[in-house]
Protein backbone atom coordinates (compact mmCIF):
# COMPACT_ATOMS: atom_id res chain seq x y z
CA UNK A 1 0.00 0.00 0.00
CA UNK A 2 1.56 3.15 -0.95
CA UNK A 3 1.83 5.79 2.09
CA UNK A 4 2.96 8.87 0.60
CA UNK A 5 2.02 11.20 -2.34
CA UNK A 6 3.99 14.71 -2.82
CA UNK A 7 2.17 17.94 -4.02
CA UNK A 8 3.54 20.51 -5.89
CA UNK A 9 2.29 24.14 -6.63
CA UNK A 10 4.10 26.55 -8.95
CA UNK A 11 3.73 30.13 -8.62
CA UNK A 12 5.46 33.04 -10.34
CA UNK A 13 7.85 33.55 -7.63
CA UNK A 14 7.98 30.57 -6.08
CA UNK A 15 7.14 26.50 -5.91
CA UNK A 16 5.00 24.97 -2.65
CA UNK A 17 6.15 21.41 -2.10
CA UNK A 18 4.31 19.25 0.29
CA UNK A 19 4.46 15.77 1.55
CA UNK A 20 1.58 14.21 2.20
CA UNK A 21 0.09 10.64 3.42
CA UNK A 22 -2.52 9.24 1.83
CA UNK A 23 -5.43 10.59 4.18
CA UNK A 24 -4.41 13.78 3.76
CA UNK A 25 -2.16 14.60 6.31
CA UNK A 26 0.59 17.35 5.44
CA UNK A 27 3.98 15.52 6.78
CA UNK A 28 6.20 18.29 5.41
CA UNK A 29 6.01 21.06 3.42
CA UNK A 30 8.70 24.09 2.13
CA UNK A 31 9.53 26.24 -1.21
CA UNK A 32 12.37 26.52 -3.58
CA UNK A 33 12.70 29.67 -5.76
CA UNK A 34 10.75 29.69 -9.32
CA UNK A 35 13.59 30.14 -11.81
CA UNK A 36 12.01 31.00 -14.87
CA UNK A 37 14.66 32.67 -17.16
CA UNK A 38 15.43 31.05 -20.43
CA UNK A 39 11.88 29.60 -21.07
CA UNK A 40 11.60 28.22 -17.69
CA UNK A 41 13.92 25.56 -18.54
CA UNK A 42 15.16 24.53 -14.99
CA UNK A 43 11.72 24.57 -13.09
CA UNK A 44 10.56 21.15 -13.53
CA UNK A 45 14.67 20.10 -13.05
CA UNK A 46 14.77 21.91 -9.91
CA UNK A 47 11.42 20.67 -8.44
CA UNK A 48 12.75 16.99 -9.16
CA UNK A 49 16.28 17.52 -7.75
CA UNK A 50 13.57 19.21 -4.32
CA UNK A 51 11.57 15.53 -4.31
CA UNK A 52 14.54 13.43 -4.90
CA UNK A 53 16.39 15.18 -2.42
CA UNK A 54 12.95 14.48 0.46
CA UNK A 55 12.78 11.01 -0.67
CA UNK A 56 16.40 10.08 1.37
CA UNK A 57 14.06 10.42 4.02
CA UNK A 58 11.10 7.82 2.89
CA UNK A 59 11.03 4.71 0.94
CA UNK A 60 10.61 5.53 -3.07
CA UNK A 61 8.50 2.25 -2.95
CA UNK A 62 5.58 3.97 -0.55
CA UNK A 63 5.22 7.14 -2.74
CA UNK A 64 2.54 6.90 -5.07
CA UNK A 65 3.43 9.82 -6.89
CA UNK A 66 3.86 13.53 -8.14
CA UNK A 67 1.06 15.93 -8.79
CA UNK A 68 1.51 19.35 -10.16
CA UNK A 69 -0.62 22.35 -10.31
CA UNK A 70 1.07 25.17 -12.91
CA UNK A 71 -0.18 28.39 -13.83
CA UNK A 72 -1.43 28.22 -17.07
CA UNK A 73 -3.97 25.69 -19.39
CA UNK A 74 -3.11 22.43 -18.69
CA UNK A 75 -5.28 19.42 -20.31
CA UNK A 76 -6.15 16.13 -18.79
CA UNK A 77 -3.55 14.30 -20.32
CA UNK A 78 -1.01 16.54 -18.43
CA UNK A 79 0.30 18.90 -21.31
CA UNK A 80 0.29 22.91 -20.56
CA UNK A 81 -0.54 25.08 -23.38
CA UNK A 82 1.29 28.04 -22.55
CA UNK A 83 2.12 29.28 -19.07
CA UNK A 84 3.12 32.85 -19.94
CA UNK A 85 4.27 33.72 -16.78
CA UNK A 86 6.42 31.04 -16.87
CA UNK A 87 7.97 31.10 -20.15
CA UNK A 88 6.52 27.56 -20.74
CA UNK A 89 5.21 27.00 -24.50
CA UNK A 90 3.18 23.86 -25.24
CA UNK A 91 4.80 20.79 -23.88
CA UNK A 92 3.83 17.43 -21.14
CA UNK A 93 4.15 18.39 -18.07
CA UNK A 94 3.50 15.07 -16.96
CA UNK A 95 5.84 13.04 -19.39
CA UNK A 96 8.78 15.55 -18.41
CA UNK A 97 8.61 14.72 -15.10
CA UNK A 98 8.11 11.61 -14.93
CA UNK A 99 11.54 11.14 -17.23
CA UNK A 100 13.24 12.93 -14.15
CA UNK A 101 11.78 11.29 -11.40
CA UNK A 102 10.61 7.93 -12.56
CA UNK A 103 7.42 8.18 -10.37
CA UNK A 104 3.83 8.33 -11.75
CA UNK A 105 3.17 12.28 -12.04
CA UNK A 106 -0.20 14.27 -13.10
CA UNK A 107 -0.61 17.76 -13.67
CA UNK A 108 -3.60 20.68 -13.38
CA UNK A 109 -4.66 24.17 -13.73
CA UNK A 110 -3.53 25.61 -10.33
CA UNK A 111 -6.80 26.81 -9.98
CA UNK A 112 -8.46 23.92 -10.69
CA UNK A 113 -5.56 21.90 -8.60
CA UNK A 114 -6.64 24.12 -5.41
CA UNK A 115 -10.44 23.49 -5.93
CA UNK A 116 -9.71 20.05 -6.08
CA UNK A 117 -7.58 20.73 -2.35
CA UNK A 118 -11.35 22.49 -1.17
CA UNK A 119 -13.63 19.79 -2.10
CA UNK A 120 -10.74 17.25 -0.09
CA UNK A 121 -9.90 18.83 3.02
CA UNK A 122 -11.26 22.50 2.69
CA UNK A 123 -14.11 24.71 2.50
CA UNK A 124 -16.03 22.22 0.16
CA UNK A 125 -15.80 18.76 2.18
CA UNK A 126 -18.72 17.13 1.50
CA UNK A 127 -19.48 18.30 -1.80
CA UNK A 128 -18.62 16.61 -4.87
CA UNK A 129 -20.05 19.28 -7.12
CA UNK A 130 -18.86 22.67 -6.39
CA UNK A 131 -17.59 25.61 -7.84
CA UNK A 132 -14.32 27.85 -6.31
CA UNK A 133 -13.28 31.20 -6.47
CA UNK A 134 -10.50 32.57 -6.08
CA UNK A 135 -10.40 36.37 -5.50
CA UNK A 136 -7.06 37.82 -5.49
CA UNK A 137 -5.02 39.92 -8.05
CA UNK A 138 -7.37 38.36 -10.81
CA UNK A 139 -10.29 35.85 -10.41
CA UNK A 140 -9.42 32.53 -10.81
CA UNK A 141 -11.69 29.35 -10.77
CA UNK A 142 -12.19 25.95 -10.72
CA UNK A 143 -15.36 23.58 -11.22
CA UNK A 144 -15.49 20.11 -9.75
CA UNK A 145 -18.39 17.28 -11.33
CA UNK A 146 -18.83 14.42 -9.87
CA UNK A 147 -15.56 14.62 -7.27
CA UNK A 148 -13.52 15.37 -10.69
CA UNK A 149 -12.08 18.39 -12.63
CA UNK A 150 -13.28 20.38 -15.26
CA UNK A 151 -10.29 20.99 -17.79
CA UNK A 152 -11.73 21.37 -21.01
CA UNK A 153 -10.58 20.41 -24.03
CA UNK A 154 -7.01 22.46 -23.95
CA UNK A 155 -7.26 23.15 -20.04
CA UNK A 156 -9.39 26.16 -20.41
CA UNK A 157 -11.89 24.99 -18.28
CA UNK A 158 -13.00 27.27 -15.31
CA UNK A 159 -11.79 30.58 -15.94
CA UNK A 160 -14.71 32.23 -14.02
CA UNK A 161 -12.66 35.49 -14.18
CA UNK A 162 -13.02 35.74 -18.24
CA UNK A 163 -16.57 35.77 -18.14
CA UNK A 164 -17.63 38.34 -19.88
CA UNK A 165 -20.12 40.79 -17.80
CA UNK A 166 -20.11 44.50 -19.17
CA UNK A 167 -20.52 45.62 -23.00
CA UNK A 168 -20.47 49.11 -21.84
CA UNK A 169 -16.78 48.66 -20.29
CA UNK A 170 -13.70 50.19 -22.42
CA UNK A 171 -10.82 49.42 -20.22
CA UNK A 172 -8.90 46.45 -21.40
CA UNK A 173 -8.25 43.31 -19.26
CA UNK A 174 -5.28 41.57 -19.06
CA UNK A 175 -6.28 38.59 -21.08
CA UNK A 176 -7.25 41.11 -24.09
CA UNK A 177 -11.08 41.23 -23.93
CA UNK A 178 -13.12 43.83 -21.82
CA UNK A 179 -15.91 43.67 -19.42
CA UNK A 180 -14.34 40.52 -17.61
CA UNK A 181 -15.87 39.62 -14.60
CA UNK A 182 -12.20 39.77 -13.25
CA UNK A 183 -12.35 44.09 -14.13
CA UNK A 184 -14.44 44.08 -11.20
CA UNK A 185 -14.35 41.78 -8.38
CA UNK A 186 -10.76 40.88 -7.40
CA UNK A 187 -8.90 42.97 -5.68
CA UNK A 188 -7.38 45.02 -8.23
CA UNK A 189 -10.69 45.19 -9.63
CA UNK A 190 -12.30 46.54 -6.47
CA UNK A 191 -9.79 49.01 -6.14
CA UNK A 192 -10.30 50.10 -9.28
CA UNK A 193 -14.55 50.48 -8.56
CA UNK A 194 -13.85 52.16 -5.23
CA UNK A 195 -11.59 54.92 -7.21
CA UNK A 196 -14.01 55.59 -10.20
CA UNK A 197 -16.72 56.00 -7.32
CA UNK A 198 -14.44 58.54 -5.68
CA UNK A 199 -13.43 60.70 -8.06
CA UNK A 200 -17.65 60.66 -9.59
CA UNK A 201 -19.07 60.77 -6.46
CA UNK A 202 -19.00 64.02 -3.35
CA UNK A 203 -19.98 61.10 -0.62
CA UNK A 204 -18.09 61.29 2.46
CA UNK A 205 -16.06 58.56 2.50
CA UNK A 206 -13.57 56.97 5.05
CA UNK A 207 -11.58 56.21 1.69
CA UNK A 208 -10.76 59.56 0.99
CA UNK A 209 -7.16 60.22 1.81
CA UNK A 210 -6.25 57.17 2.67
CA UNK A 211 -4.97 54.08 0.71
CA UNK A 212 -7.94 52.58 -1.39
CA UNK A 213 -7.42 48.47 -1.37
CA UNK A 214 -10.34 45.48 -1.22
CA UNK A 215 -8.78 45.47 2.31
CA UNK A 216 -9.52 48.86 3.09
CA UNK A 217 -13.11 48.78 1.15
CA UNK A 218 -14.09 45.82 3.20
CA UNK A 219 -13.39 47.52 6.40
CA UNK A 220 -14.68 50.26 5.69
CA UNK A 221 -18.47 48.05 4.92
CA UNK A 222 -18.04 46.77 7.96
CA UNK A 223 -17.95 50.39 9.58
CA UNK A 224 -21.24 50.96 7.44
CA UNK A 225 -19.69 53.53 5.39
CA UNK A 226 -21.55 54.41 2.75
CA UNK A 227 -19.76 55.08 -0.21
CA UNK A 228 -17.51 51.70 0.38
CA UNK A 229 -20.89 49.89 1.15
CA UNK A 230 -22.07 51.40 -2.93
CA UNK A 231 -18.75 49.42 -4.02
CA UNK A 232 -19.49 46.43 -2.34
CA UNK A 233 -22.40 46.31 -3.77
CA UNK A 234 -21.53 47.07 -7.11
CA UNK A 235 -18.64 44.22 -6.45
CA UNK A 236 -21.64 41.48 -5.98
CA UNK A 237 -24.07 42.40 -9.00
CA UNK A 238 -21.16 41.72 -10.75
CA UNK A 239 -19.93 38.28 -9.01
CA UNK A 240 -23.44 37.11 -8.01
CA UNK A 241 -24.48 37.69 -11.68
CA UNK A 242 -21.32 35.41 -12.75
CA UNK A 243 -22.06 32.45 -10.53
CA UNK A 244 -25.61 32.44 -11.30
CA UNK A 245 -24.63 31.93 -14.69
CA UNK A 246 -22.28 29.41 -14.47
CA UNK A 247 -24.46 27.59 -11.91
CA UNK A 248 -26.46 27.63 -14.71
CA UNK A 249 -24.72 25.29 -16.56
CA UNK A 250 -22.86 23.04 -13.55
CA UNK A 251 -25.46 23.17 -10.81
CA UNK A 252 -23.07 22.92 -7.42
CA UNK A 253 -23.74 22.03 -4.73
CA UNK A 254 -21.52 24.21 -3.31
CA UNK A 255 -20.00 27.40 -3.97
CA UNK A 256 -16.39 28.34 -2.11
CA UNK A 257 -14.81 31.88 -2.26
CA UNK A 258 -11.29 31.66 -2.09
CA UNK A 259 -8.29 34.23 -2.62
CA UNK A 260 -6.80 37.58 -0.58
CA UNK A 261 -10.03 39.23 -0.66
CA UNK A 262 -11.89 36.30 1.06
CA UNK A 263 -10.06 37.17 4.08
CA UNK A 264 -12.69 40.12 4.78
CA UNK A 265 -14.95 36.73 5.61
CA UNK A 266 -18.82 36.17 6.03
CA UNK A 267 -19.58 39.83 4.98
CA UNK A 268 -18.84 38.86 1.12
CA UNK A 269 -21.38 36.54 0.67
CA UNK A 270 -24.11 38.67 2.14
CA UNK A 271 -23.48 40.91 -1.06
CA UNK A 272 -23.14 37.97 -3.43
CA UNK A 273 -25.82 35.87 -2.49
CA UNK A 274 -29.15 38.57 -3.39
CA UNK A 275 -27.83 39.11 -7.17
CA UNK A 276 -26.96 35.43 -7.23
CA UNK A 277 -30.14 34.10 -5.88
CA UNK A 278 -32.12 36.65 -8.04
CA UNK A 279 -30.69 35.80 -11.34
CA UNK A 280 -30.23 31.87 -11.43
CA UNK A 281 -32.42 29.43 -12.47
CA UNK A 282 -34.58 27.59 -9.52
CA UNK A 283 -32.71 24.66 -9.56
CA UNK A 284 -29.73 25.94 -8.01
CA UNK A 285 -31.15 28.56 -6.52
CA UNK A 286 -30.21 26.83 -2.60
CA UNK A 287 -26.27 26.18 -3.36
CA UNK A 288 -24.36 26.33 -0.53
CA UNK A 289 -21.81 29.46 -0.16
CA UNK A 290 -18.91 28.82 2.39
CA UNK A 291 -15.33 30.88 2.18
CA UNK A 292 -12.34 28.38 1.61
CA UNK A 293 -10.24 27.41 4.29
CA UNK A 294 -6.84 25.96 3.22
CA UNK A 295 -5.32 29.37 2.10
CA UNK A 296 -2.31 29.24 -0.01
CA UNK A 297 -1.96 25.36 0.50
CA UNK A 298 -4.79 24.65 -1.24
CA UNK A 299 -2.94 24.12 -5.00
CA UNK A 300 -0.70 21.46 -2.64
CA UNK A 301 -3.64 19.78 -1.27
CA UNK A 302 -5.62 19.17 -4.96
CA UNK A 303 -1.91 18.38 -6.24
CA UNK A 304 -1.43 15.08 -4.14
CA UNK A 305 -5.11 14.77 -4.48
CA UNK A 306 -4.86 14.59 -8.22
CA UNK A 307 -2.99 11.63 -7.93
CA UNK A 308 -4.45 9.64 -5.07
CA UNK A 309 -7.60 9.82 -7.68
CA UNK A 310 -5.50 8.86 -10.58
CA UNK A 311 -4.19 5.38 -8.51
CA UNK A 312 -8.12 4.78 -6.90
CA UNK A 313 -8.84 4.95 -10.31
CA UNK A 314 -6.36 2.59 -12.56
Amino acid sequence: MKKYVFGVDIGGTTVKLGLFDVEGNVLDKWEIPTRTENGGEKILPDIADSIREKMKQIDKDFVAGVGVGAPGPVDGKGIVHRAVNLGWGTFSIKDTLEDLLNMPVMAGNDANVAALGEMWMGGGQGYRDLVVVTLGTGVGGGIIIDGKMLTGATGAGGEIGHIHVNDEEEEICGCGNKGCLEQYSSATGITRLANQLLASSDKDSVLRGGEVSAKTVFDAVKERDPLAVEVAEKFGKYLGDGLASIACVVNPEAIVIGGGVSKAGEILIDFIRPHYEKNVFHGSRQVKFSLATLGNDAGNYGAAKLVLDAVENK
